[in-house]
């Protein structure tokens, strides 16, 4: 008879989800299912309130990932009022972000997706975490791994505010400069995470890619997808967080589109489906073909390998350099292989450093002038910035007061959605045979969506006291057997 295997809870991820893989006959999987159940409403918790207070509401989808959505709120808000920040500002917003995707890709390799490889992926569960990592690399490493996070974060408090949702972009600016004496602290700190950044690259060179099994996990047929990418460049094609044009590459790797934040409408659509609660964005000018990879398909992948992807390299030397390095072992430029994101985000968390080094250092950075006060009537805005986990768009639509009227988010972990279904069903049908399961497989199956981060307390929110929303029964062969609606 036909059996169900449920992972409930998924784990080591920001959020709650639930995979389902339905086993045939023989014990082999015939479908898997990523299932977030959970719905989510900031859009329309948005409708009636002062554009302004945006930045502010919007970090609350995410206590992980607040700062991306603080940064794109308040390009949104620029954009909205039609008014240009200043270049200190600028500097200011780019190296709050840079502080914070550097504390995040630290959080994701040693806290959440490493212990997979630093550990094992058949290590007992209560070794699969950062207390497994820290007897593996050892107690100083794990000291240096918690005292770096905190020195960047220091940085996010210092100049957002709060490192928990920050409160600093306004419309046209920054509420606070930089001061001589926490501008030298910001280098002090960026040295430091320059130096973690290779400590890290290092790590991984040592115990993931010195293990020829886990490099055989890595290049091999298990988990890899070939998609188009997509993520933000600067004018010369160079990866950028903060800002820059939309790049989107083809399988093959060749340009498929590049285009403004503005026009996003003219190039991403969204799919729903009825099991889950998460949208399923693909390429408009492609077309939704399903849960398939390929030329024809019009799913794409974001985040730290499908911004590397779309680059023409780093913009920062240290980057460039392990760059050039993990493109040549894993056979050129455009990787497909989604246990890559784990490689291509410890090089992001050395251009992270490097680039607050590089802002800290800039003497610009301590212009009084912070902001450019808007004065034009406010239409329609849209931001977007590189969150850990991707392309992060934020629209905004008021009356003449600033009122929103409407708010559209593709949130980050959104765009990997159809990705990561894809990834699961792979390796389960790749694992699973013939009935046999046990711990281990279904932790690789896990790890078919850890490579990707994601963050679905971002993806999906659910109204108080109101998940699940709807329980459906389903027997052995798939059929409902009952519906139960709140």
């Amino acid at each position: 008879m036909a059996q169900k295997i449920t992972i409930d809870p998924i784990t080591r991820l920001e959020g709650h989800g639930k995979i389902e893989i339905f086993l045939d006959d023989k014990g082999d999987v015939e479908r898997a299912f990523l299932q977030v159940p959970e719905l989510r409403g900031f859009e329309k918790f948005s409708e009636g309130r002062l554009a302004e207070e945006m930045p502010r509401i919007t970090p609350k989808i995410c206590g992980v990932c607040p700062t991306a959505h603080h940064m794109a709120s308040g390009k949104a808000l620029d954009d909205l009022f039609k008014v240009d920040p200043p270049p200190a500002a600028k500097k200011i917003r780019e190296l709050v972000n840079s502080a914070f995707m550097a504390e995040d890709h630290a959080l994701h390799f040693f806290f959440l997706g490493g212990p997979d490889f630093i550990v094992g992926p058949d290590a007992p569960k209560g070794m699969r975490n950062i207390l497994g990592v820290i007897e593996k690399v050892g107690l100083e490493a794990g000291k240096t791994v918690i005292g770096i996070r905190k020195r960047l974060r220091e940085i996010i408090t210092k100049q957002g505010g709060r490192v928990i949702h920050p409160v600093c972009n306004l419309p046209g600016g920054v509420s606070k400069g930089v001061t001589p004496e926490d501008r030298e602290e910001f280098i002090r700190t960026g040295r430091d995470a320059v130096e973690f950044a290779q400590f890290a690259l290092k790590a991984f060179a040592d115990i993931v890619l010195g293990n020829k099994d886990y490099l055989d996990i890595i290049v091999g047929d298990v988990y890899r997808h070939e998609t188009y990418y997509m993520g933000l460049v600067d004018k010369n094609n160079k990866v950028n967080f903060y800002d820059g044009d939309i790049r989107v590459v083809n399988p093959e790797g060749n340009e498929f589109a590049k285009f403004k934040p503005r026009e996003y409408l003219d190039h991403i659509a969204e799919h729903v489906e009825p099991w889950s609660y998460v949208k399923f964005p693909y390429l408009k000018n492609v077309g939704w073909k399903g849960f398939v990879d390929g030329m024809d398909s019009g799913v794409y992948r974001v985040a730290p390998l499908a911004r590397l992807n779309v680059a023409d390299g780093m913009a920062t030397p240290l980057a460039q350099r392990e760059y050039e390095k993990m493109y040549e072992a894993l056979g050129g430029k455009p990787a497909h292989n989604t246990l890559a994101y784990h490689w291509a985000r410890l090089i992001e968390l050395l251009y992270a450093a490097e680039r607050l080094l590089e802002l800290a250092q800039d003497d610009e950075i301590l212009d009084p002038n912070i902001r450019t006060l808007p004065t034009e009537t406010p239409t329609s805005g849209i931001g977007v910035v590189e969150a850990p986990r991707g392309t992060l768009y934020h629209h905004y639509i008021t009356d003449e007061r600033g009122v929103i009227k409407k708010a559209n988010l593709i949130v980050a972990t959104v765009n990997n959605s159809a990705a990561m279904c894809m990834s699961i069903e792979r390796a389960a049908r790749s694992l699973i045979k013939g009935g046999v399961v046990d711990d281990g497989l279904l932790n690789m199956v896990e790890m078919a969506f850890r490579a990707y981060d994601p963050c679905l307390a971002c993806a999906s929110h659910s109204l108080p006291g109101q998940t699940p929303l709807e329980v459906v029964v389903h027997d052995g062969n798939g059929r409902v057997v009952k519906s139960l609606k709140q």
